[in-house]
C-alpha cells in the first residue's frame, strides 16, 4: 500500500504523467478506463490562474470518475505559487503537484519547470510556500539536475521532503537533455534507498513496455512508475502492465475495433468538454497515434483530419475498422522526443 497524504494506491501503481497539451479529461478518461491508478492535470501556469486565464482556469477541470487526481501547478515566484494553490485547494482535487520537471524554453528560461533546478535554494522556498498556502497533499515532479554538472536530486529530494511534500516523481534525465537519449534510473535508485528518504519515490523516463517495468520496479525498487510518452496512442499500456505483473504474461495488442472505440470515446469526451469546433479540431492530432501501424491508414487520416461534424467521424472510423478487420496491428513505439516545444503555455 503506497500512501500519499490520505490517498491510499494498492499495488505497484501506475501513474499518468502530466504532459501539456496531452493529459486533459478526455485523454485521461481513456487512460483510466484502461487502469491507470493515479493521473496529473496538465501543467498550470501560476500567474495564469491567478490572472484568471480562460486557457488556465480550465485546466482545473477535474471529475469525480477520475479520482484519485493530481493538479499540477508551476512557477517561480513564491507569492504566485501560493496564491495558485489557494485556488487550486477550492477545486478539490486528491493532491497537488509542483512541476520542477518541464524543460521547454518558454517555461524553464523564465525561471519555472526545470528552470528552477539551477537554484535549489529557490526550490524549496516556492515548495515551502506551496505546502504552507494549502490543505492538500504536495507532490512535486522533477529531473536529476540542470546538466550534466549539477545532479542534485539527492540533495533535492530530502530538502523538499522536509518542508512537507508527501511524494516525489523522477524524470531520469537532466534539463539539458530534454527527452533526449536514455534515462538514467540509477539516481532515482540512490533516493529511494537514501534511509531518510520516507515518501513515495516514483520513476519516471522511457518505461514503454511491460517487460520494462518489472526489470525496473525490480532493478531499481522504486514505489510506482510514472508513464508519459508511452500512453499517447497506446492507453492499452496500463492495463498490461498490471495484466504481465499479476500473472507474467503478455496480452495481445489492442485489436482494430478496439482502437477504432477507443477513438470514438476519445472523441466523444473531447467534443463534450471543449465543445464541437474544439473538440473535434484538437482531437486530430491523436488519429495518428490511435492507427499507427495500420498499412495504408494515410488515405484514411486524411479524411479523419478534414471533417467537421462527429458523425462524419465515426463513419470514416467504422470504414477503418471495416477495412482492417481482423488485421493484428503490430505495436509501432511512440516517438516524440520534445513535443512540449510545439505546446503552447
Amino acid at each position: 500500500m503506497i500512501t500519499i497524504g490520505n490517498i491510499q494506491l494498492t499495488g505497484f501503481p501506475l501513474l499518468l504523467a502530466p504532459m501539456e497539451d496531452v493529459s486533459d479529461p478526455p485523454f485521461r478518461a481513456v487512460c483510466k478506463e484502461n487502469g491507470a491508478d493515479l493521473m496529473y492535470t496538465e501543467f498550470i501556469s501560476s500567474e495564469g490562474l491567478i490572472r484568471d486565464a480562460i486557457k488556465s482556469r480550465k485546466k482545473l477541470d477535474i471529475f469525480d470518475y477520475e479520482k484519485p487526481i493530481g493538479i499540477q501547478i508551476f512557477g517561480g515566484d513564491e507569492d504566485s505559487l501560493a496564491m495558485a494553490a489557494k485556488i487550486v485547494d477550492v477545486t478539490n482535487p486528491d493532491l497537488l503537484d509542483i512541476n520542477f520537471g518541464c524543460p521547454v524554453k518558454k517555461v524553464a528560461c523564465k525561471g519555472a519547470g526545470a528552470g528552477v533546478l539551477k537554484d535549489i535554494d529557490l526550490m524549496v522556498r516556492l515548495t515551502d510556500a506551496v505546502v504552507k498556502s494549502t490543505s492538500l497533499p504536495v507532490t512535486v515532479k522533477t529531473r536529476l539536475g540542470w546538466d550534466e554538472q549539477t545532479k542534485n536530486i539527492e540533495e533535492v529530494a530530502e530538502r523538499l521532503q522536509d518542508v512537507g511534500i508527501k511524494a516525489l516523481a523522477i524524470h531520469g534525465r537532466t534539463r539539458s537533455q530534454m527527452y533526449k537519449g536514455e534515462a538514467d534510473w540509477s539516481l532515482i535508485a540512490k533516493v529511494k534507498n537514501n534511509p531518510r528518504i520516507q515518501i513515495p519515490i516514483f520513476g519516471n523516463g522511457d518505461i514503454d513496455s511491460p517487460q520494462k517495468t518489472v526489470e525496473y520496479k525490480n532493478r531499481y525498487c522504486v514505489d510506482g512508475i510514472m508513464i508519459g510518452r508511452a500512453a499517447i496512442g497506446y492507453p492499452w499500456i496500463f492495463r498490461e502492465i498490471h495484466h504481465y505483473m499479476q500473472t507474467g504474461e503478455l496480452l495481445p495488442s489492442p485489436t482494430v475495433e478496439e482502437r477504432v472505440e477507443v477513438s470514438k470515446n476519445h472523441l466523444r469526451k473531447s467534443v463534450e468538454w471543449k465543445g464541437p469546433v474544439v473538440g473535434i479540431n484538437e482531437m486530430r492530432r491523436h488519429y495518428s497515434n490511435y492507427l499507427k501501424g495500420l498499412p495504408g491508414i494515410k488515405e484514411f487520416r486524411n479524411k479523419l483530419v478534414t471533417l467537421k461534424e462527429v458523425e462524419e467521424v465515426e463513419a470514416v472510423l467504422d470504414e477503418v475498422q471495416e477495412h482492417y478487420q481482423g488485421f493484428e496491428v503490430e505495436r509501432a513505439p511512440i516517438v516524440l522526443e520534445n513535443y512540449h516545444e510545439h505546446c503552447a503555455v
